[in-house]
């Protein structure tokens, strides 16, 4: 089987593009990647959609960036397998135009509609209109993978016959970090402790600052990675805490080896509907370097970790800085638990095991996809 990674996304700042390639590469697929990046991140392209005096500046890049696509295509041939990673919801229409033949499937992570309401959008028209934006989009495809059960069922009622869980995972280059890292510090050092992300609402950055307030007789040394827009407020939270170390940007293939030297990586607190029905990549990430993940308790991230992580109710600060405060009296039990959630994290949420069951929705149930037309699974 030949597939075929295409379209505008961003792989150094979208982590899934390289599990999805890493999965099929490990099940003997040849994988090919047509790629011509925007250069916007998901912030901006969402800023963009919910500002109309933009959209002409959008609407050229993604121009610019389909005719190069375009020039492209017939070097490609007639692969099997046409993959569209997030944000598609344009560059699945020129996947659908290019490759009749082939099976499309999106990589429909990111709804429109729903990242806007997290980012605080609450115009009924802006709103309707990335909702059609987000049909569009999966009308196009063939198959439509989602991270999670709940955002299956997020799916418009006549497209969710389509839409396949495939878990975000975690690539082989954080695997590989948890596997280089010392392990748990001994005594009396401090409990080193992460949370790296954009700060949107979802991840509930303030939560997480009171938490750490909380804990203000624990011995924790925290490292907060990123930029965005709850920042601030946690920074006001946690004023004059110099247990707190604030870092503006990590690299990519950095950020594994960095996350990989601490004990607990934090996952998302916030209380919104979306918080609801993810599992961020941080989680899986975070078990895949080795540490203990502390999240919130609902119901996709314990299905997906059962026993392997630690939950608190979401948006309770408090429990938050109970469980760092226990955490760092208990050295033990970080070992214990670093070592669960790492095993968790290979058995089920390696890129092999991932794309199963994409691979299971095509035709053939994995088998070579016939190039005679697109089939819908």
């Amino acid at each position: 089987m030949r597939a075929v990674l295409f379209g505008t996304y961003q792989a150094a700042t979208h982590p899934r593009v390289a599990v999805l390639a890493e999965g099929l590469r490990a099940h003997g697929i040849d994988v090919t990647e047509c790629n011509e990046p925007l250069g916007i991140d998901t912030a901006g392209r969402v800023a963009m959609l919910q500002q109309p005096w933009r959209l002409p500046l959008l609407a050229w890049l993604i121009a610019r960036a389909w005719l190069r696509l375009a020039r492209r295509r017939r070097a490609l041939g007639r692969p099997d397998l046409v993959i569209v990673p997030y944000l598609a919801h344009f560059d699945v229409h020129l996947a659908r135009a290019l490759f009749r033949r082939s099976v499309v499937v999106l990589d429909h992570l990111v709804s429109a509609s729903d990242t806007a309401r997290d980012r605080g959008a609450t115009g009924g028209v802006k709103l309707w209109a990335l909702s059609r934006l987000d049909g569009a989009a999966l009308a196009a495809a063939d198959v439509a993978i989602v991270d999670t059960a709940e955002h299956r069922d997020f799916v418009p009622a006549r497209h969710r016959s389509k839409a396949v869980v495939v878990p975000v995972g975690a690539s082989k280059m954080w695997f590989d970090a948890g596997a280089a890292a010392p392990g748990a510090a001994p005594d009396p050092n401090p409990l080193r402790v992460i949370f790296f992300g954009l700060y949107t609402p979802l991840q509930g950055a303030p939560v997480i600052a009171q938490g750490i307030r909380r804990a203000s007789g624990a011995d924790l040394r925290v490292t907060m990675v990123g930029s965005g827009q709850d920042r601030p407020e946690a920074e006001r939270l946690l004023t004059g805490d110099q247990r707190v170390e604030w870092i503006d940007w990590v690299e990519a293939d950095e950020l594994p080896a960095v996350v990989a030297a601490h004990d607990v990586c934090l996952g998302v607190f916030d209380t919104g509907p979306k918080a609801q029905r993810v599992v961020p990549n941080k989680v899986y990430q975070g078990a895949a370097a080795g540490c203990v993940v502390v999240t919130s308790d609902t119901a996709p991230q314990r299905r997906a970790f059962g026993d392997a992580a630690l939950y608190v109710p979401a948006g309770d600060h408090r429990e938050l800085g109970r469980v760092l405060a226990d955490l760092a009296a208990d050295r033990g039990e970080v070992s214990r638990r670093r070592r669960a959630a790492a095993d968790a994290a290979a058995a089920r949420f390696a890129p092999a095991m991932v794309v199963v069951p994409l691979l299971d929705a095509l035709p053939g149930a994995g088998a070579r996809v016939p190039s005679s037309g697109a089939r819908k699974p």
